[in-house]
Order: structure tokens, then sequence, then C-alpha cells
């Protein structure tokens, strides 16, 4: 039996770095997992839309679908218009929703990757303090997970780390570096928890200005396309089982 299709469900941008960041992403996944069909579709602003690729799948012939949420937490759009538009999806296609990517110690790992790039060292962890951007929600099982995250992160030895959020949460980027600068840490970074480029990060960005240190986001990383492939494998399963594979 063949294993179901990957369709990763982006939220999309008016940016052209979102999308293209999406596809790199994508391309990682493939290369990790040789073999796997993968396809891309998007809420809103970029084509394919998630409703065009289900019915191109369709009229190929495909039966099994994982629809992944490229999100890094459970907010509205995995819990709201994610399961909306499966729900319009041809009626011949099985289709599992995957879990979100976050949490997941894989992304503390992307994280940690993005502010070495950046140019901090081992050395550096035990004097600096990071704040940990997100991009925000107006949904308190989000910002919980993200306020989790936080403190998970900072048992790793790290001065001191503090959430913030672009968006619709308090407090901004800016508000963390200056409580971080108070705390004593003598050095401060900012690690963007976003997938791809566009213009909540761009506010975190301009937040970051009086930091020492501002990481990429996360984008293709080998341990986010990881945590696609694990998300994946969890869903399928039963699926697979239902089917008696």
């Amino acid at each position: 039996m063949r294993r179901p299709v990957l369709l990763v469900v982006a939220h999309g941008s008016r940016d052209p770095r979102h999308a293209a960041t999406v596809h790199d992403l994508v391309r990682r996944v493939r290369a990790q997992r040789p073999g796997l069909r993968v396809e891309t579709g998007f809420l809103d602003f970029n084509v394919p839309s998630v409703g065009a690729v289900l019915r191109s799948l369709d009229a190929e012939g495909v039966r099994d679908v994982v629809a992944l949420p490229l999100l890094l937490t459970r907010a509205f759009h995995a819990k709201a218009d994610i399961p909306a538009v499966l729900a319009e999806a041809p009626l011949r296609l099985r289709i599992r929703q995957a879990d979100v990517l976050g949490p997941s110690p894989l992304l503390l790992a992307a994280l940690e990757r993005r502010l070495h790039e950046a140019g901090l060292t081992p050395a550096d962890r035990s004097s600096t303090g990071v704040v940990l951007a997100s991009a925000g929600s107006s949904d308190p099982e989000a910002i919980a997970v993200i306020a989790d995250v936080a403190r998970e992160w900072r048992h790793t030895g790290w001065c001191a780390v503090r959430p913030a959020f672009a968006s619709a949460s308090l407090p901004r980027t800016e508000d963390a570096v200056r409580e971080l600068r108070e705390l004593g840490c003598a050095r401060v970074a900012v690690a963007p928890y976003v997938l791809a480029p566009g213009r909540l990060p761009d506010r975190i960005a301009r937040g970051a200005a009086g930091a020492d240190v501002l990481a990429d986001v996360l984008g293709p990383s080998p341990e986010v396309a990881q945590v696609l492939l694990e998300r994946y494998d969890a869903a399928r399963t039963p699926l697979l089982t239902a089917l008696g594979a």
C-alpha cells in the first residue's frame, strides 16, 4: 500500500520570502525522506490553495492524505481554519490532520542552531539572555505554550529566557530586550520562534534593535524538517491501521 501523501499546509503571505522559505523547507523534507510524496498548499495569499491541491490529488486517484499544519502552536488556524478547509475536500479522500510542530526538543535545537549561526558560542551561554520572540496569538493555549518553551529553554544554561510577541499579546520584543538588560545579562540575543520571513518577523527584527544578536527565522533547518516527518509518521500510523495495513 502506498504511503499517504504529506500535504504541508502553510499560512501564506504577501511577502514573497514566506513562500520561498516554505518551498525550501519542503525540499529538505523530501531530501530527508526519499520516496515520500510531499505537496504544499496555502491558506491565503499564495498558490496553490489547499483546496486546489486536494482536488488535484483526488483527480489523480490519491486516496490517503496527511495534512500537516505548518504552525508552531495550536491556535485558531489549526483549530478552525484548517479543519474547515479539509472538510470541503473531495469525499473520496481520507484525510488525517497531523499535530502542529511545537513544542518539540528539535525546535529548541533549531533555535540553538540559528543563535550559533548568528555568532554566539557555547561559552556565551551563561552570560546571555535570550528573547524567545513569537508571532503572537489571542489564543491562551498558544501563549501558554510559548511561555512553557521559554521556561524549558532557560533550564539549558542561558542567563535568562523571556518570551515576547509581535502581535496580539505582550510583552513586545523590545520590552523583553530591555528587561534582560535590567536583569544584568552581559549580552542579549533575540531568537525568532517563527518559521518564515514576513510582516511579523520583520516587526520582531525591529524590536531587536537594542539586542546584541538577532538570529534568523527557523526556516528550512534540518531540525524543522525532522519535526515535520515525526508529525507525519504519528498521523499516518492510525490511518494505515484503520485501513488494515
